[in-house]
């Protein structure tokens, strides 16, 4: 199951970035639920932001 998971994420990762991916999940949990507009933008500006940061700092320190 492990190896299905990882071929699976690599696929993700190289089709849509992760970003983009909760973005989308929070956009459709806007439309098709019970999600609340500000409810949708807490998670995509702390998912997104915070991924950002994490993202700047690992190219800084040469690792991406």
């Amino acid at each position: 199951m492990n190896y299905v998971q990882g071929k699976l994420d690599r696929l993700v990762e190289k089709m849509i970035s992760r970003k983009f991916l909760v973005w989308l999940t929070a956009t459709g949990l806007l439309a098709f639920s019970d999600l609340q507009s500000g409810d949708w933008v807490i998670i995509s500006a702390i998912y997104i932001g915070g991924q950002t940061v994490i993202d700047g700092i690992a190219k800084l320190k040469g690792m991406a």
